[in-house]
């Protein structure tokens, strides 16, 4: 949940209850010791559960709006498409709709081979995919060496210089790793744009207490998530209002110069799109922008949501 720490007090401050749970294998959330159990079956009926309970009075909401991001991205697609009637609409950064019918094999469809020669990268910048599918023990503890100096080295912000480069995770199975010949990732200064001493302290110590099993098993359920996505209300139509929010500087969920979010576009028949100019993060590496993109999106498209004052 700390990965919203910008969000909260500025949508509280609209009024809005706005809440942030940790996800399963993270925080303060129980951490399962099966990887089926980090499915997005499972944990889309977490956040209708979730809902159910809340309210003044504990008898629940009827529906929310749901915000996801990298993992949290398929969550709310799912809670959308399973279960259209709590939602009131939805919204997502990076991690477009529609494509995870497809499995791995669909994302991999939809590289860019002038990037991503197929000789050299056959699955493109999805290889760290197939690595934690082939290499999950492997992965899992070269993570675990020294968690503060796998979050210092995973959060980075983005910027105009990596368009056209390969991304460090379109190799992983030929170099052996995140970090290879490395005993854990490497020691390397902070990028204090996306994250504070504090907060990558903050992120170190869940992961320590919780381990990478977690985090690292919602990439074993490709098949079981690409089933659940079959099974959409439907036919996977959403109708109710969808945002979607580009990293134009993610290259790993790249959405601006490649076909992975055209399967959104036909599916969603009331889609917003905005660009943020940042990598991955966006969330914290442009909160004032990506608040704006919200609260603006949330008035046009969703008025009669908006806290009314008291």
């Amino acid at each position: 949940s700390i990965s919203w720490r910008h969000q909260l007090p500025c949508f509280g401050a609209l009024g809005f209850r706005a809440i942030a749970p940790d996800m399963r294998g993270y925080g303060r959330s129980s951490v399962p010791d099966r990887h089926e159990d980090y499915g997005m079956e499972p944990i889309t009926a977490d956040m209708i559960e979730l809902l159910d309970h809340l309210g003044p009075d504990g008898r629940g909401r009827d529906e929310a709006v749901w915000v996801g991001h990298d993992w949290g991205s398929p969550v709310v697609w799912g809670v959308a498409s399973h279960t259209p009637n709590r939602t009131r609409a939805v919204a997502s950064l990076c991690v477009p709709y529609g494509f995870d019918g497809g499995g791995i094999e669909g994302l991999v469809s939809t590289v860019d081979r002038a990037t991503y020669p197929e000789a050299d990268y056959p699955a493109g910048q999805w290889d760290y995919m197939y690595h934690y599918e082939e290499n999950f023990d492997a992965s899992t503890r070269e993570l675990a060496v020294n968690p503060y100096n796998t979050v210092v080295a995973l959060f980075r912000a983005g910027g105009p210089e990596g368009k056209g480069q390969p991304a460090i995770t379109s190799a992983l199975r030929k170099n052996g790793g995140w970090f290879p010949g490395m005993n854990g990732a490497p020691e390397m200064p902070l990028d204090d744009a996306v994250l504070s001493q504090e907060d990558a302290r903050t992120y170190a110590a869940a992961l320590e207490k919780n381990g990478f099993f977690g985090p690292g098993s919602y990439y074993m359920n490709h098949g079981p998530n690409a089933d659940y996505a079959a099974r959409s209300a439907n036919g996977g139509r959403l109708d109710m209002p969808v945002l979607f929010i580009h990293g134009a500087y993610d290259y790993v969920c790249e959405t601006l110069d490649s076909t992975l979010a055209e399967p959104m576009r036909g599916l969603c028949g009331n889609l917003t799109e905005a660009t943020i100019h940042a990598g991955h993060w966006v969330a914290q590496e442009k909160p004032v922008d990506l608040n704006g993109v919200l609260a603006r999106w949330l008035a046009r498209e969703v008025e009669d949501c908006w806290p009314i004052p008291g």
